[in-house]
């Protein structure tokens, strides 16, 4: 894999930590959804329009990744480049990713992209299109692959999933390996903060110094999500919520964009996922770039525009 890889992963956070990249003037947005088992969660994130009028011909909603939020240093690029295209955006935090303290997510829980795509502020927009990252690339394609089922994907015309892993388990096993130690210590970190608020509003299911002891995405789906979300063990969660064996049945117009020296969502354990996709899944792999870092004149034949966030967008808008 190399060094290539781990460069196009890290540049773009560490320019973001030196020189923040500013999302186009939007607002504060909000919604509510009732969960069976805890009540109320409020949904957060925020939401550009290009005028009061309406005039946008539709509306980018944008997934972070797991541990991320509307301010990680991929959304907020895509979200000056969906301005550009004169469209609309939502960068929406997952429950709990805001640091709020209102619950915690995992990669199925499509509730979330139900109830943002059902809120007020959207009814009237009549094209919507979801770009996910990473596992909120994944929790994007089980959306369309639920949907697809059910024909109910309303205003939705396209979804996008940028290096996203579609088998949960090969994809936890790998990223457990020793190689990646530093990025698990990454969003073993960010997990935790999202955890430690909830703890301080209502009981976990394991206490926050246990907590802290875990040392893989494994073990944190073991011993949390797992208890949360009523799956027997991270083998159960991973096998229910898992889109891999969804994808022949996607209908949805779908893109897969990934790396082949992607570090954190390594190639080997998506391939065998993407092999039996209906014909409704575009996939594009590219041997530049890394974990949803691209270089800026990155051309895998989807648009005009180059870039990541140009091509992804040349690719939906096309839909």
């Amino acid at each position: 894999m190399g060094l290539t890889g781990h460069f196009w992963t890290l540049q773009p956070r560490i320019r973001h930590r030196i020189q923040p990249v500013a999302p186009p003037l939007g607002v504060p947005w909000s919604t509510v959804l009732t969960d069976p088992k805890i009540g109320p969660v409020r949904l957060t994130g925020r939401l550009h329009q290009q005028g009061e009028d309406g005039a946008a011909p539709g509306l980018v909603v944008l997934v972070h990744g797991l541990g991320g939020c509307v301010d990680s240093a991929y959304i907020l690029p895509f979200e000056q480049a969906v301005a550009g295209a004169g469209y609309d955006s939502l960068a929406l935090n997952l429950r709990g990713s805001d640091r709020s303290g209102e619950d915690f997510y995992h990669a199925g829980l499509i509730e979330d992209l139900d109830a943002a795509l059902a809120a007020p502020a959207l009814r009237d927009y009549g094209a919507m299109y979801i770009v996910g990252f990473s596992l909120g690339g994944h929790l994007t394609l089980r959306w369309a692959t639920e949907h697809s089922a059910t024909g109910s994907t309303g205003a939705v015309r396209a979804v996008a999933a940028v290096c996203a892993p579609v088998e949960l388990a090969p994809a936890s096993d790998a990223f457990n390996e020793n190689a990646f130690w530093l990025y698990r210590r990454y969003i073993l970190g960010a997990l935790m903060e999202i955890y430690e608020k909830v703890a301080e509003r209502r009981p976990v299911p394991l206490p926050v110094e246990a907590a802290r002891k875990l040392r893989t995405v494994r073990e944190f789906d073991d011993h949390i999500i797992a208890p949360r979300y009523d799956f027997a063990n991270a083998d159960d969660y991973y096998a229910r919520m898992s889109v891999g064996p969804r994808l022949p049945h996607l209908q949805l117009p779908a893109l897969w964009l990934g790396s082949e020296a992607d570090p954190m969502v390594h190639p080997e354990a998506v391939r065998p996922g993407l092999e039996n996709a209906s014909a409704a899944l575009t996939v594009r792999w590219t041997p530049r770039g890394g974990h949803v870092g691209f270089p800026a004149d990155l051309d895998v034949g989807l648009g005009a525009e180059r870039g990541m966030a140009g091509q992804v967008l040349g690719w939906l808008l096309r839909q």
